[in-house]
């Protein structure tokens, strides 16, 4: 081997190292994506801007839904309704709904939702909304929700 390489090669092998070291994290293009079923958004009562819109999640793998985005809305939130000192309260899960590893996730009326805020236009029965639901390991997806009336459920399986 050439003299004038012997120096570099410490620099070389310490830079290949490197590049095999990732964030220990996969990308997002290695996760399988959340199988989503069912969406479906509440047309908006005449006067308000707000609606709610309801679908099933299934994860692969242990993850998180962390975001909601809508071009119909100025901001999409994932909600959580609750009965508290017997009156329903509903809040923004900030740190997003945890989706358990193959269990199925139902976001239902009355219980873990989307809420659509400052929506720009009616949304009316036999309209379609578009969603990008934002996960902390799978890869976003977009999605299109039927608006009109989401099934009824007697029992939504609160989520934590």
């Amino acid at each position: 081997m050439s003299r004038t390489l012997l120096p570099v090669l410490p620099g070389v092998a310490a830079a290949l190292a490197l590049v095999g070291c990732g964030s220990g994290q996969p990308a997002a293009s290695d996760v399988a994506p959340v199988v989503v079923s069912d969406a479906t958004c509440r047309p908006t009562p005449v006067g308000r801007q707000t609606t709610g819109c309801y679908l099933t999640l299934t994860a692969p793998t242990d993850d998180r839904l962390t975001d909601v985005a809508s071009s119909v809305a100025a901001r999409a939130q994932i909600h959580e309704s609750r009965i508290e000192n017997n009156m329903m309260i509903m809040g923004h899960l900030r740190d997003g709904l945890p989706l358990p590893a193959g269990q199925t996730v139902t976001l239902a009326p009355g219980g873990t939702h989307i809420m659509l805020l400052a929506v720009t236009e009616p949304l009316r029965a036999g309209d379609t909304v578009d969603l990008t639901l934002s996960f902390a390991t799978a890869p976003a997806i977009e999605i299109r929700a039927a608006v009109g009336q989401p099934p009824v459920t007697t029992d939504p399986e609160p989520v934590h």
